[in-house]
């Protein structure tokens, strides 16, 4: 599909796996979501561009690869969208942050926002948004739109699982914005649920059911 990366490192397979799997802990699960968040940030920063610095070394001066321009922003759709945040901010600390606040009516399962905050001058950067699940895409989408209200205009959306359903929505709402994933699954159940997915990221993170 357009614009559509599945991230397939034998290592993202297997920590997926663990997390998938109903008996791993909270800890447990919250760890590996950590770890597999370092492995999908190096692919969705893959093709940044670098420019040059002067630098010395032990041995001799030389000119030495950096990322070009300002830095990036890492736009976290609460709750679950922390989980990966940890994790991304570690291999990029100087990243700035934002969080958009959305939870999913269990009627409509559509998305309804209650917090959001970014940086000042985020169209001057790259907005990579994350989200464990992409199910109906309701609340991806809307989270974007947002963003792009505030001016965000290279935006980037990473997610763990991905359903047909809501990869289809996503880029029909938003066909400029790549999509990066762990795994495409099956299907949505009609609770808008992934199947076989791995449950509520949010509660299995936080312990919260």
């Amino acid at each position: 599909m357009k614009s559509l990366t599945v991230v397939d490192h034998p290592l993202v397979q297997h920590k997926l796996t663990l997390m998938r799997d109903k008996g791993t802990s909270t800890a447990g699960f919250r760890r590996l979501l950590k770890e597999i968040s370092l492995l999908l940030c190096y692919e969705v920063t893959r093709d940044l561009k670098l420019t040059t610095m002067h630098i010395e070394t032990p041995m001799q001066e030389m000119e030495a690869p950096v990322i070009a321009g300002k830095k990036l922003v890492f736009a976290s759709i609460l709750r679950a969208g922390n989980g990966l945040l940890e994790g991304m901010l570690e291999l990029v600390p100087s990243a700035r942050v934002a969080h958009v606040g959305l939870y999913r009516d269990h009627d409509t399962l559509e998305a309804i926002e209650y917090y959001f905050k970014a940086p000042d001058d985020i169209a001057d950067r790259m907005v990579i948004v994350v989200d464990p699940m992409l199910a109906t895409a309701n609340s991806a989408i809307m989270a974007i739109e947002k963003l792009k209200e505030r001016g965000a205009n290279n935006i980037r959306f990473l997610c763990l699982l991905a359903a047909p359903e809501g990869i289809k929505a996503f880029q029909e709402a938003l066909p400029d914005v790549p999509i990066f994933t762990a795994a495409i699954d099956i299907k949505l159940n009609e609770k808008g649920y992934i199947v076989p997915g791995l449950g509520d990221a949010g509660d299995r993170m936080y312990g919260t059911k």
